[in-house]
């Protein structure tokens, strides 16, 4: 598909649609693994803005949001509610983690998402929404609007990932991408 910066590919047997979904997504996640190539796990932990933001906890968030949407998707629960203390350390690369475990377990909730969102029947089905304190109605979000909000909470935090890198080692994402 022309219009990606990274050489992905979508190797399941999908539609036109789920294929451009998919492709700018595997897009976006590249970008963000690109973001953290040759960190430390201690560079990962360096919250280097004004922000608390680190890359790794950006990774370890973005890979928490894909593990819950195939849950949400699987399990289809009309009476879920956001646990805000499980999402307390969220954004945090804690000391016993390390940046290479989290990209792996990235890796992991990526390639379940996708054989999911291939294998599944419509992407206008819908799929009840956790309450939570902004939300705190039961809301119902097709497939195709989970995959698009995805698409943009990782696109979102890859450019915070891009600002912290740069103030870590002056390294930006696009330079980086086209130095291989």
């Amino acid at each position: 598909m022309a219009g990606t910066y990274t050489p992905v590919t979508v190797d399941l047997d999908v539609d036109a649609e789920r294929t451009d979904l998919l492709t700018l997504l595997r897009d976006q996640r590249a970008l963000l693994r690109i973001t953290a190539r040759g960190l430390t796990d201690e560079q990962a932990r360096t919250a280097s803005t004004v922000s608390a933001l680190t890359v790794g906890g950006l990774i370890k968030h973005v890979s928490r949001v894909e593990r819950d949407m195939t849950s949400q998707i699987i399990e289809r629960d009309e009476n879920a509610e956001l646990d805000m203390e499980v999402l307390s350390d969220a954004y945090i690369l804690r000391a016993d983690e390390t940046l290479a475990e989290c990209l792996e377990g990235y890796e992991r909730s990526a390639d379940e998402f996708d054989r999911l969102i291939a294998g599944i029947n419509s992407l206008d089905e819908l799929i009840p929404q956790a309450r939570a304190p902004w939300q705190p109605e039961l809301t119902w979000w097709s497939v195709r609007k989970l995959v698009l909000h995805l698409l943009r909470e990782t696109a979102h935090h890859c450019g915070h990932a891009d600002i912290v890198r740069e103030s870590i080692d002056g390294q930006t994402t696009m330079a980086a991408l086209f130095e291989n």
